[in-house]
């Protein structure tokens, strides 16, 4: 009998969290997707891969768990020939520099020269979109499909205050937290 109703309890109690697992869960997803649908996505309309080859310095970013606590990041963009891009990331954690060798690729060219894909691990691609990008290719803002990923590239390591602003301006207008963007150490 005590048994029982120690078997009733504990079956009790693992629906309740289970329910209250399920509505925090919907709750989340919601709330995830409201963010997101204030975001503007919307990528470059004309892409010349060839121009935007080549050292790009990381001037902000939202933190993230794969480049926690780096500085002196910068991405490095090869053409190659199968049209293909290598990618080489790298900064430095701890007094150590750190790197990771990957591969993009640009699924959909005519339609969406902007939203390219990354990957760092085997066949998992990652949205790289680019959401903005100077005439002369001078600066870059990536973004992706979601609004949890966000940088500002430069070609160069530092970058005019007044450009600055003006993108942070242009960013928040998209629907991004500025308060999220920590500026990168170059």
């Amino acid at each position: 009998m005590v048994k029982e109703k120690c078997y009733e309890y504990f079956y009790r109690k693992l629906y309740l969290l289970s329910l209250l697992w399920g509505v925090w869960t919907c709750f989340s997803c919601r709330a995830q997707n409201e963010r997101s649908n204030k975001v503007d996505f919307s990528t470059v309309s004309f892409l010349d891969v060839s121009k935007f080859m080549g050292r790009w310095y990381e001037i902000a970013r939202y933190d993230h768990r794969f480049e926690k606590d780096m500085t002196h990041v910068t991405a490095d963009y090869i053409l190659l020939e199968d049209g293909k891009i290598k990618v080489i990331n790298q900064g430095i954690k701890n007094g150590l520099v750190k790197k990771i060798v990957g591969k993009a690729k640009q699924p959909d060219p005519i339609r969406f020269p902007g939203r390219l894909k990354v990957s760092f691990f085997l066949w998992f691609y990652a949205d790289f979109y680019i959401l903005e990008l100077d005439d002369n290719y001078q600066y870059a803002v990536i973004g992706s499909s979601s609004d949890k990923y966000l940088w500002i590239l430069s070609r160069t390591p530092q970058m005019d205050v007044t450009l600055y602003k003006k993108i942070l301006r242009s960013v928040e207008q998209r629907g991004y937290d500025l308060t999220r963007l920590i500026f990168v150490k170059q």
